[in-house]
């Protein structure tokens, strides 16, 4: 059993060097002007299409369109499988840090494996900017000098989508679960706003990750009787259980569900017929403005005619924001100490075309609005991708859990 483990992080060491972004010679790679990105997220799993390649492939973009070669900079870009076990992904960013100099990880869906890397870039000295993984704890309990968490949080999404079921009358819940730090989490914060605007928890159960079948868990939350079901996991978890529930007529009987995380690729997958109605609240949607359309056509050629979503958004971001800070204080200085290249970024406003201007917390919560979307219903879809419609937008100072709330360490009381 430890040669299979030991055979497993070999292999996935192995994988993880892709095509650098500017081929250099080795002695290159190792002066101070060379920059290395390892993006660490789910290539083969329940979380590949809302980060895996094109999480990837959007760093690459932030890479080209920060213009940094210009400044005598070389970047090379890094790419692995955390296979959503924290002591898979633990090694990997070790090894990438001690043995092929990686400065910056990115990315990390599944908030275990986050708060794991999280740690060990700490210990290390170098940056992390969290885009996939949900949990609040990486700017509460958990937060870190050395960690950013750009996309959102399950603060943010028990905030705008639970809220916003209460508001309409969904007052009685269930939840259906996924059985870890993330799902744990999200349950947890819309908990807290069902019953502070005077609903209620009826029950809940928790699923494995990468669960197939759903239906003993949604005949528990029809028996509850409870007029919301909250689905508290996300990619194919969430598009099985959407899809499960459809099937079995769930919806027709008046019972709402309610998508507490959600992202523009489960909706690709299940189908307007099946996702409409829907309601979920996302940080960046590709056809909210002109500057969102242009990132999603510049991308779109690299996703295979995909549009990209938030997560992806926030791999490009933080990206493009952290060398514009390596470009102000030099490479060599950002390599040296992710503390302060991370000070550095704070210090700096954010502007990029996802998320349009914005700053980051000294917590590491980057800041920018929220958008609670319904999906469109087949006939009002106009073309590929266009599949929601804005119901409200959470100003910055409402989105997220404010600083006192939080018990970061970081945060002066």
């Amino acid at each position: 059993m430890i040669q299979d483990r030991r055979t497993v992080l070999k292999t996935a060491a192995a994988a993880s060097l892709v095509p650098a972004v500017g081929l250099v010679p080795a002695r290159a790679r190792a002066q101070s002007n060379t920059i290395k990105i390892g993006v660490l997220n789910d290539q083969s799993g329940v979380y590949r299409e809302i980060s895996g390649p094109n999480s990837v492939a959007c760093v690459r973009q932030a890479v080209q369109d920060s213009g940094i070669a210009a400044k005598g900079v070389t970047v090379e870009v890094l790419a692995a499988d955390h296979q959503n076990k924290p002591d898979v992904g633990a090694t990997i960013a070790r090894q990438w840090i001690d043995r092929d100099g990686v400065d910056v990880i990115v990315d990390v869906p599944n908030s275990a494996v986050a708060l794991a890397v999280s740690s060990i870039v700490k210990e290390k000295n170098k940056a992390y900017f969290n885009s996939g993984g949900g949990t609040a704890e990486l700017t509460g309990g958990q937060c870190s000098p050395n960690t950013v968490h750009w996309t959102y949080d399950t603060y943010m999404l028990a905030k705008s989508t639970g809220g916003a079921m209460v508001k309409t009358g969904g007052d009685s819940w269930f939840f259906i679960t996924a059985d870890y730090a993330f799902g744990h989490d999200l349950e947890r914060n819309t908990t807290k706003f069902v019953q502070e605007a005077g609903g209620k928890v009826l029950g809940n159960v928790r699923h494995p990750l990468q669960s197939t079948d759903f239906s003993s868990y949604l005949l528990q939350a029809q028996q509850s009787r409870a007029k919301v079901i909250g689905l508290a996991n996300a990619g194919t978890d969430t598009i099985n259980s959407v899809k499960q529930a459809a099937e079995f007529g769930i919806t027709r009987r008046g019972t709402k569900i309610a998508v507490l995380l959600m992202f523009i690729s489960d909706v690709h997958a299940l189908g307007l017929n099946t996702a409409q109605g829907l309601v979920c609240t996302e940080s960046y949607y590709w056809d909210l403005n002109d500057r969102t359309r242009a990132f999603a056509e510049r991308v779109k050629g690299a996703l295979n005619g995909a549009r990209p979503g938030m997560g992806h958004a926030g791999c490009y971001a933080s990206v493009l924001h952290y060398l514009k800070a390596v470009g102000d204080m030099g490479a060599a200085a950002a390599k040296a100490s992710g503390v302060e290249a991370v000070n550095r970024m704070k210090a700096m406003p954010t502007d990029d075309d996802c998320f349009g201007q914005g700053t980051i917390r000294a917590d590491g919560r980057k800041l920018h609005p929220a958008y609670l979307f319904e999906v469109k219903a087949p006939g009002e879809s106009k073309g590929a991708w266009d599949y929601y419609k804005l119901l409200q937008t959470t100003s910055v100072d409402n989105a997220w859990r404010p600083t006192s709330e939080g018990g970061c360490s970081l945060v002066r009381t």
